[in-house]
C-alpha cells in the first residue's frame, strides 16, 4: 500500500467553524504531491459576519468571497477530489470540526472521512518547542510558505506527513500512524441537540 492520501486545510469567517471562507487541498500519490485545488467559499449570512481577527490572519475579506460558491455549492467538488483518499491535517480535530459542523448547518450528510492529525504525527516525530505548522514544516525541510493560505498549509501539511514517513520507514498512512501508537479516525455526524 502505497503513500497516498490527501492534505486539506481551511480558514473560515469568524470562530463559527462551519464559516469556512477556504479550503486547500494537495492529492499525495507515492509520497509527492500529484494534484492541487483551491477555492474561496462563501459563509451563509446566518453564521455571522467576518470577524477582524480572522481577516487579520488569513486576509480573506467578505468582498473576496461574494461571488464564491456557497458550502451546499462546492461540497460535491470537495468530496470528488478527497475521493476514497485518507485525509491529513494539521490540528485536524478543527478541519474535521468544519466539515461536520457546516454539513450540520446545510443538512447535508457528513461524509465518514478517514483521517489523520499531522500535529499528532510531528509530536512523535520531531523534536520541537512548539508543533505549530510553522514549526514542523521547517522540521520536515518544508522552508518558508505563506501560513493561514489554505492551499500552502495543506501542501506544509503533506511534507510533514512525506517526511514522517520517510523517518519512520514506513509506507503508508495506516502503518505510519500505527508505528507512532496513533490512529487513523473516521469523521462522525456532529450529533443533532434536541
Amino acid at each position: 500500500m502505497p503513500l497516498d492520501f490527501t492534505a486539506i486545510d481551511f480558514e473560515t469567517a469568524n470562530r463559527n467553524s462551519a464559516s469556512a471562507c477556504a479550503v486547500g487541498l494537495a492529492r499525495v500519490r507515492n509520497g509527492a504531491v500529484v494534484e492541487t485545488a483551491q477555492w474561496l467559499i462563501k459563509p451563509a449570512e446566518e453564521l455571522g459576519p467576518f470577524d477582524r481577527f480572522n481577516i487579520k490572519i488569513h486576509g480573506i475579506t467578505p468582498d473576496m468571497v461574494a461571488h464564491a460558491p456557497s458550502w451546499e455549492d462546492q461540497f460535491a467538488e470537495l468530496n470528488s477530489f478527497v475521493g476514497n483518499d485518507i485525509l491529513v491535517a494539521h490540528n485536524a480535530g478543527f478541519d474535521m470540526g468544519v466539515i461536520k459542523t457546516a454539513c450540520s448547518v446545510h443538512i447535508l450528510p457528513t461524509p465518514k472521512f478517514k483521517y489523520l492529525c499531522s500535529v499528532k504525527v510531528s509530536r512523535k516525530t520531531y523534536d520541537l518547542p512548539s508543533h505549530s505548522l510553522p514549526y514542523a514544516a521547517e522540521a520536515s525541510g518544508f522552508g518558508e510558505f505563506q501560513h493561514h493560505n489554505a492551499l500552502a498549509d495543506a501542501l506544509a501539511c503533506s511534507h510533514i506527513i512525506t517526511d514522517s514517513a520517510r523517518i519512520h520507514e514506513q509506507e503508508n498512512l495506516t502503518a505510519l500512524a500505527k508505528t507512532l501508537g496513533l490512529t487513523v479516525a473516521t469523521l462522525k455526524a456532529k450529533p443533532l441537540k434536541l
